[in-house]
């Protein structure tokens, strides 16, 4: 017992080192889950941001009004996934708290930067503990804050987070990076962002792609410096578009 004890503890404390490479290797495993999900992508517009995905169940006889791939945080926030489903499910949890705890404590949204860091922080913490995996997940993070406006935040497993202009996750994300590299340009609009994402997706759609099996998010940004609750203005607001709204644009 006591060996098999010792080796269950050496064992749980190889997976959170590094090789003699310098890699940790359950990162990779981690990213490797990761490109076998379905693609998504973020794009940031002049008045506002658009996250979408594919949204396939993998049997007809599945409720796919179930399926959520893209989640609401808070009202100014909003999130998609690449990778395994139960481990975005358990982030999206722990975001939503810290969303609130901070607006207990502010009286305001968090910024989509301090959200981010939460996430990457609670992630990057599994890559330390011994007995646990890294989150089998890749995100993109839309949010809009008075000081930054729009932003689009990229999380992987490890915990790192970049600031995009535009990306991809998932199965297709180095064609999908690819070709918006060819059409993004910084004055992008959102309608033209909606569109690009659309003809992203289907650059590496396998099968019919319609209102069903698509999910969009857009977050639309008031003109000028609104985010005030004085004002009696709009606040920044993310919202899933309807399949009415995804069959217009398709």
């Amino acid at each position: 017992m006591a060996e098999g004890g010792r080796s269950g503890g050496a064992y749980s404390f190889s997976l959170t080192t590094f090789n003699p490479s310098g890699k940790l290797v359950q990162i990779e495993h981690a990213l490797a889950a990761v490109s076998q999900g379905t693609t998504s992508l973020g794009i940031k517009a002049s008045n506002g941001i658009v996250i979408a995905t594919e949204k396939k169940a993998s049997s007809i006889l599945i409720d796919d009004s179930m399926i959520e791939k893209v989640s609401v945080i808070c009202p100014n926030i909003g999130i998609v996934y690449s990778g395994m489903g139960p481990d975005f499910r358990v982030l999206v949890g722990k975001a939503r708290k810290s969303a609130q705890a901070y607006w207990k404590m502010y009286g305001e949204y968090p910024p989509a930067k301090v959200l981010a860091q939460e996430i990457a922080t609670v992630m990057q913490e599994a890559t330390q503990s011994g007995g646990v995996r890294p989150y089998g997940v890749s995100l993109l993070v839309a949010g809009w804050d008075d000081h930054r406006g729009p932003s689009l935040y990229q999380i992987d497993p490890s915990g790192s987070f970049w600031a995009w202009k535009a990306s991809a996750i998932g199965k297709n994300m180095v064609n999908a990076k690819t070709f918006l590299e060819k059409r993004y340009h910084d004055d992008i609009s959102l309608e033209d962002a909606i569109h690009t994402a659309l003809l992203t997706l289907k650059e590496g759609f396998e099968g019919q792609m319609t209102e069903k099996t698509l999910e969009i998010g857009v977050i639309t940004v008031p003109e000028g410096n609104t985010l005030t609750m004085k004002d009696g203005r709009p606040l920044p607001t993310f919202r899933k578009l309807t399949h009415e709204e995804i069959k217009d644009y398709l």
